[in-house]
């Protein structure tokens, strides 16, 4: 089916921005999607309804619970999870990977050894090697070649794995270059090692379906903010393995998955906003179940934003002065782009993307071990531009005008309108 992005930019409000007499250009998506208004209306249909906290006898609390379930539900469906039961929540994707990390760094002996990728986001880096740490394991670095095209490939993390190694922590799509990872063949490699598989699918889920079964992960995390939702964390972990481990809580807590990992009192209001962010989505394709309404969404948005993809890297190409990292097709990468500009850093070349309404991130985007590996975390990083489903080609367009003018030394007040 064919993509209609008239039609979803029609249930964006935050897409009427203007800067001055100029439309914003939303391309911080890798940094944080906007929502649409089933969303916006869900999130404050629960305020205006009353939640009280879950467990009680009487009609409010019923209704919380309700939202909950409904919350696990649709997270379950998007991941292609068992159940909901396999489906918890938390503040952000990095809490939610502080306390897993916590609880699986106590299973570990001194000489024991997890695997990390320098591909990753910070998130799914640090706490890792916090843990390790605290229990006297050792920290092995899956690396990748940045001359050719960012890839982390299966050899590269089996070349670090051994008899030691308890857990491979990876990315399903950089967030830093757009690469995507051979998740499943990774994992396979893990878990013939003996390891298990921690999943940070907080890039890759707004772009394409995420499948726990197809893939084997043992955890998965994303984070809904980046998929047209609320700033809520969820975590898929095999329901055996959340059963056995021993989750950081307070006494009171529940002792049995999903609820012994959830720390606190939830936002009722945000899982209600999960929930319209993952029918949302479903609404974009067809199916006689959400799942597969789902699948065929991110077949539609998919072909979309390989287009755009494609206009970009055919237009980068031809700027003299614009470096891009990261692969050079559209095979093998989500549409994040990270570039650097001759003779201006990414801090100010975002800021002057940014007055012209043109929103961009710049820096490491905690895509710290990234930065490092390529060299430019001295100087400032890159400049990240991102394109979602809600992009349009002239976008594109208006991106490429901006960084032909930036690496010409021009001013940027003429950039086209989109």
């Amino acid at each position: 089916m064919a993509f209609d992005v008239a039609a979803a930019r029609a249930q964006f409000p935050a897409l009427d921005r203007r800067v001055g007499a100029r439309p914003a250009v939303y391309l911080d998506g890798p940094g944080g999607t906007q929502v649409p208004r089933p969303v916006i209306a869900a999130m404050s249909g629960v305020l205006e309804a009353g939640a009280s906290n879950v467990g009680g006898r009487f009609a409010a609390s019923r209704y919380s619970d309700e939202v909950v379930a409904a919350a696990r539900a649709a997270c379950a469906d998007l991941f292609g999870a068992a159940g909901p039961e396999e489906i918890a929540f938390g503040q952000n994707m990095t809490s939610i990977t502080l306390a897993v990390s916590r609880a699986v760094g106590r299973t570990w002996a001194p000489g024991d050894e997890v695997v990390v990728s320098r591909l990753d986001h910070d998130a799914n880096v640090w706490p890792w090697v916090m843990a390790a740490a605290e229990h006297g394991a050792v920290v092995r670095y899956a690396d990748f070649e940045p001359e050719l095209g960012c890839e982390l490939r299966r050899d590269h993390v089996e070349a670090v794995l051994s008899e030691r190694t308890r857990l491979v922590a990876l990315t399903h799509a950089s967030n830093a270059v757009g690469t995507v990872v051979d998740v499943a063949g990774i994992v396979a490699a893990a878990h013939g090692a003996g390891a298990l598989a921690y999943v940070d699918a907080v890039h890759h889920t707004p772009h394409g379906l995420v499948d726990v079964a197809a893939t084997a992960c043992d955890f998965l995390v994303a984070s809904a903010y980046k998929f047209f939702g609320p700033h809520t964390g969820v975590l898929y972990g095999r329901h055996q393995l959340l059963a056995e481990l021993d989750a950081v809580r307070i006494r009171p807590a529940p002792s049995v998955p999903p609820g012994k990992w959830e720390t606190g009192t939830q936002s009722f209001e945000s899982l209600a906003g999960v929930t319209a962010a993952v029918d949302y989505l479903a609404s974009l394709g067809s199916g006689n179940t959400r799942r597969e309404r789902l699948a065929s969404a991110w077949t539609a948005i998919g072909a979309h934003e390989a287009g755009l993809a494609q206009r970009f890297l055919d237009g980068v190409g031809a700027i003299d002065g614009v470096r891009l990292y990261g692969r050079p097709g559209v095979q093998g990468r989500v549409p994040t782009f990270a570039v650097a500009v001759d003779g201006i850093g990414p801090s100010d070349a975002a800021a002057a993307m940014g007055d012209q309404g043109v929103f961009v991130w710049s820096g490491d985007y905690y895509a710290v071990e990234v930065m490092q590996r390529l060299g430019v975390s001295d100087s400032g990083g890159l400049l990240r531009i991102g394109f979602v489903h809600y992009s349009t080609p002239a976008e594109v367009d208006v991106a490429l005008a901006a960084l032909e003018r930036l690496a010409a030394g021009r001013s940027l007040g003429d950039l086209p309108v989109p």
